[in-house]
């Protein structure tokens, strides 16, 4: 079947721990970490429930530097990437295991104090400085907002 395709995936949620950022052979930059999502709704007997999903993050080369630098578990974000699925054999076991990815190609930071969002330690004037733009390489340069 030839024709148009879409793989995209769009979330806002929370990092379940911080971003573990490391370099390929070559020098190339590659941070992986959890977010999860959240959503809530009341049932039939009008009690709150909540389901939350967690999803596998990975962003390469420049952003991977950044979600390394400003993110934290629990920083909250915004993300645009794509689906993608590997798999390979367990060494152990001999099972084809799989995993499926967001493999990222944008993101905005959501919180106030950008990554885990702490208060200065000084007890005077905060030293926040916000996070610069993030240019995903693609010639195109986000800010910040969500809009």
């Amino acid at each position: 079947m030839a024709g148009k395709s879409l793989n995209k995936v769009t979330l806002i949620g929370h990092l379940g721990k911080d971003p573990e950022l490391s370099y390929t052979a070559s020098g190339i930059a590659v941070a992986k970490f959890s977010m999860a999502t959240s959503e809530r709704w009341k049932d039939d007997g009008g009690n709150l429930q909540e389901r939350t999903e967690w999803h596998n993050i990975v962003a390469w080369r420049k952003l991977a530097e950044i979600c390394g630098q400003y993110l934290k578990k629990g920083s909250k974000v915004y993300l645009e990437g794509r689906l993608q699925t590997r798999n390979w054999d367990d060494k152990n076991t001999g099972i084809k295991r799989y995993i499926t990815e967001i493999i990222a190609d944008d993101l905005i930071m959501l919180d106030s104090k950008g990554g885990g969002g702490s208060a200065d330690a000084g007890g005077g004037e905060s030293s926040y400085e916000p996070p610069p733009p993030i240019d995903t390489g693609s010639g195109q340069v986000k800010d910040d907002l969500p809009f």
